[in-house]
């Protein structure tokens, strides 16, 4: 959702490196932007609308001094005004502060601020936080003790930095969202950064320090140190970031998500690398092939939901009861853990939904395994185990890579917990994927099917078994980049009340796989919109002859019943993209959305 960005150590370069960190952060999503500078004042610039915006405001208005705060805001109190845009101050602009998150007490501390004297400008539940540090400033308090304090009174979910007038550092602290420091000290000159992540500042260090829930950090020029809200010191592990600064920009395609889906074969052979093993017809999944689970729940939201109704599947399939939850459900319900394994699909690692429930289940004594991309991410840090998908960075708000990824990755964890004898046909179709995936993208003819619906008046998809995920999923990406009504429906439940919404206007994508029982029965379904003037898109390996009943055909190779949902899904995501293309959508920042969903 929201972004935050901030350096110390930088002198007069530190407004262009806070713009350049909220101009990667924006696939984040937002709606307004601002920047803070401190120097013995804060010089506060901010504007509703584009991160363009704010640096025609900066530029007309230059901010001055070598510690400075950023921030893209989401809308949660209150519209996108200049008011509401992050950073906010107290009443004599002597703090500023940006944070991601709901602070659940704000109405509360609002009332006791405003009794106190205190003047609000804004409708956010941000706002409280200056002018709690004010109040301590007020009673004595030093710049870090006051931020300290004002911490401690907040209750819900927060990532917070601050800057002061009369203080040479960034003040920061997480629960529940995420904060990741940048350490750039080798040289003559030390430069720390912090920010919600990673890619805010990629391109100044590779070396990151994740900070974890309850913990405080102190920037200046000179040093970096991480405490316990309460001032313990705490001793934090330097990482370092695989991949490359280059691998988040566009590489000449226009957009992301069309980067990001040509993309699919590499981050495929990624997550596929040291794990599958088609000569010995072996996964290896380390330690965790030892799990033996008697049962699996997966936790999700969103895309990774649709990740998690497969992998539910996968395990049926192999004999373990396995059932796939909304995470925003399972955290307030009562489905019963025992000895089961629950298994959070996150991509970014930090979805505060997945991230309840998962608490929840190791909360009732589960073991907990974390399927994410984000090397640690929030959920790789609290669960017992985690896998990762290894798919690369991803920009563009609709997941496609990662999607693919987490796809894979459920297969090889399957396999690797519960062998069979029949698992040697899943192998070979697991190395052979990444070059199935490519073919797919070279041959695909999605963009004219594209053009032939681009006024339909919705889009249907229908899919059985491990391709009902893939309809799903499909679904979700045409109305979130397209803002077409789209929806998707395991293919037998046509006839019991969607096929009134079936006309001649809406085109149904059928995926068709293999020609089995789930295949003909498909067939079935088929030919009942068929006799109601629907047009039909096949997604089709041809093996059957669900092409016979089509209108048009996306092709896909021959393969195994796991590995055609994944290739049957790139056709489906190629249609999507394609048709937003053709609508001119603004395709890697969907309106009203954000990639990393850090709020419940």
């Amino acid at each position: 959702m929201c972004g935050i960005i901030g350096c110390v150590g930088h002198g007069t370069e530190t407004t262009d490196v806070l713009l350049d960190g909220l101009s990667t952060l924006d696939y984040r999503g937002y709606d307004s932007a601002g920047v803070a500078l401190s120097n013995g004042t804060v010089d506060v610039v901010k504007r509703s609308g584009a991160i363009e915006d704010l640096v025609s405001a900066v530029e007309a208005s230059p901010p001055t001094g070598p510690v400075g705060i950023g921030h893209t805001r989401w809308s949660t109190h209150g519209p996108p005004t200049d008011e509401n845009a992050h950073p906010h101050v107290d009443c004599p602009g002597e703090v500023a502060v940006v944070h991601n998150g709901i602070i659940e007490n704000y109405e509360a501390l609002r009332e006791r601020l405003r009794a106190a004297g205190h003047t609000f400008e804004s409708d956010t539940d941000t706002e409280v936080i200056p002018h709690l540090i004010e109040s301590e400033r007020d009673d004595g308090a030093d710049p870090e003790t006051a931020v300290r304090r004002a911490v401690e009174r907040l209750e819900g979910s927060f990532a917070v930095a601050a800057v002061l007038a009369d203080s040479d550092a960034i003040f920061a602290a997480r629960r529940d969202s995420p904060l990741v420091l940048g350490i750039d000290d080798g040289g003559d000159r030390r430069r720390y950064y912090l920010a919600s992540d990673v890619p805010a500042f990629r391109e100044y260090t590779d070396r990151v320090v994740y900070l974890d829930d309850g913990e405080f950090a102190r920037l200046t020029p000179e040093d970096w140190t991480v405490t316990t809200l309460a001032g313990d010191r705490v001793e934090k592990p330097v990482d370092t970031v695989e991949w490359d600064p280059e691998e988040t920009g566009k590489a000449g395609y226009d957009h992301f998500m069309a980067k990001e889906i040509n993309e699919q074969p590499r981050a495929l052979r990624q997550c596929l690398s040291e794990r599958v093993d088609e000569l010995d017809g072996e996964v290896s999944i380390g330690d965790l092939a030892y799990l033996n689970p008697r049962g699996v729940q997966l936790v999700a939201a969103g895309t990774s939901y649709h990740a998690a109704l497969y992998g539910a599947q996968l395990f049926r399939a192999a004999g373990v009861p396995a059932t796939a939850y909304l995470a925003h459900e399972y955290a307030t319900g009562t489905p019963p853990i025992g000895d089961e394994l629950v298994i959070g699909v996150t991509q970014s690692g930090e979805t505060a939904d997945t991230l309840s429930a998962l608490r929840e289940a190791s909360a009732r004594g589960a073991r907990t395994l974390a399927v994410t991309n984000v090397v640690g991410s929030t959920a790789a840090r609290e669960c017992d185990d985690a896998f990762y998908i290894k798919a690369g960075p991803e920009i563009g708000v609709a997941a496609t890579k990662t999607f693919a990824s987490q796809l894979a990755a459920l297969n090889t964890l399957t396999i690797g917990m519960v062998p069979s004898k029949d698992d040697r046909e899943a192998i070979a179709a697991l190395r052979d994927l990444p070059a199935d995936v490519q073919q797919v993208l070279d041959e695909s003819n999605a963009a004219a099917v594209a053009e032939q619906y681009l006024d339909s008046e919705a889009y249907f998809f229908i899919g059985r078994g491990l391709q009902y995920p893939v309809a799903l999923e499909g679904a979700l990406k045409m109305k979130e980049i397209t803002y077409k009504h789209a929806e998707g429906f395991a293919a037998g439940e046509l006839k019991h009340g969607p096929l009134a919404l079936v006309t001649s206007e809406t085109p149904v994508f059928a995926i068709v796989t293999g020609d089995g029982e789930r295949a003909q029965k498909t067939i079935g379904n088929v030919k009942e919109v068929e006799a109601r003037d629907a047009p039909v898109v096949a997604v089709t390996d041809g093996a059957s002859d669900v092409s016979r009943y089509a209108d048009h055909v996306l092709s896909i190779p021959e393969s195994s019943p796991q590995t055609a949902a994944v290739l049957a899904n790139v056709q489906l995501q190629l249609a999507a993209y394609h048709t937003a293309a053709k609508l001119g959508r603004p395709i890697d920042k969907p309106r009203n959305l954000a990639k990393s969903v850090t709020v419940e």
